[in-house]
């Protein structure tokens, strides 16, 4: 299978973590942000997690440049224009970006100077690529709950033109769901859909709490359901996608291995899984290259593939139309 050539769909992508590492040498300069070097090797050994990462904490270290150099307009524009590129030139048709609006608050943008640029460069993309793409806002779990609802009424205009969804992401604490359930709600009540980062360190209660408290339709990795009964059916009676990124959950140590990754377990279950990047820079990943390590560890065929792919369709948090000619374009493959 030549996955390269394939159509794909990316619905877990982080836009802090896939900026280019030579854009963070250029940025750096325009932005006056100090670099320990500009020295590119040594640059992406500061953006790219090891394989053995200790934590989900040790990986998310590597945010902390990329967000630095994403405090104007004209970088975050950039930055989503980059990612779109860098998807389509892989043969991704349809993606799906997040971000946290407030971390690009630094230097004075508003979370609407924020959320416009981002699309902007999305706009962009989409116009100059044969690439739809669409953007999940995220909030941080450490963050006070009351921060949210800013962006949730700023981004509420933009639902319909690029904006889709909320989701939470950031270090896992058991039962963190509790203090979120109300902006949530409100976000649910305008419009947003749901996705919530869950069961990603061990803890898979999260997940039945994204579900049934914050009224998630997707969950972010959700790995450990496959240690918790209760999360496990309930992903699988409400027909709940799991976003699954098995080079980030391997250096993570939400899996210790790849052959250990529950995906295709969970696959022929009848859980409905995805694949994606989470990171492409601090995963040093590609979307093609998540699809060579599920082959390589478990044999995946074409039809395995197809349902994949149409697991993602079904999954995006995007039009009717949209949905038809993704999957028109694996029908033509037959």
């Amino acid at each position: 299978m030549n996955f390269e050539k394939l159509p794909k769909i990316e619905l877990h992508c982080h836009l802090d973590g896939s900026v280019r590492p030579e854009t963070i040498i250029e940025l750096a300069k325009i932005e006056g942000v100090d670099l320990p070097t500009s020295n590119i090797e040594k640059i992406k050994n500061i953006l790219i997690a090891p394989m053995e990462c200790t934590s989900l904490n040790e990986y998310l270290e590597r945010f902390q440049v990329p967000v630095a150099i994403m405090q104007s307009k004209e970088s975050l524009k950039r930055v989503a224009y980059e990612l779109m590129e860098d998807s389509a030139k892989e043969n991704i048709k349809y993606i799906e970006i997040r971000f946290a609006p407030l971390l690009h608050t630094n230097k004075g943008l508003t979370s609407e100077d924020i959320i416009q640029s981002v699309l902007e460069g999305i706009k962009e993309g989409e116009k100059n690529y044969d690439i739809k793409g669409n953007l999940i806002l995220s909030f941080l779990r450490h963050m006070p709950a009351e921060t949210i609802y800013e962006v949730i009424e700023i981004g509420k205009k933009y639902l319909g033109q690029g904006v889709v969804a909320i989701d939470l992401c950031a270090s896992e604490e058991k039962g963190f769901c509790e203090k979120f359930i109300k902006p949530f709600l409100l976000g649910k009540n305008y419009g947003y859909r749901v996705t919530i980062h869950a069961g990603e360190t061990g803890i898979g209660e999260n997940v039945f709490d994204a579900i049934q408290t914050l009224g998630a339709e997707r969950i972010g990795h959700g790995i450990h359901i496959k240690n918790c009964k209760e999360a496990y059916e309930l992903v699988k009676e409400k027909n709940i996608f799991l976003e699954m990124c098995p080079t980030s959950n391997v250096q993570t140590k939400a899996v210790n291995s790849f052959d250990a990754h529950p995906i295709l377990d969970f696959h022929r279950d009848g859980i409905k899984v995805t694949i994606n990047t989470d990171n492409r820079t601090v995963s040093n990943t590609t979307l093609t290259n998540e699809y060579h390590v599920i082959k390589e560890n478990f044999e995946i065929d074409l039809d395995t593939y197809k349902n994949i792919y149409f697991n993602s369709v079904d999954a995006a948090f995007t039009d009717c139309q949209t949905k038809e000619k993704l999957k028109n374009l694996l029908k033509e493959l037959d």
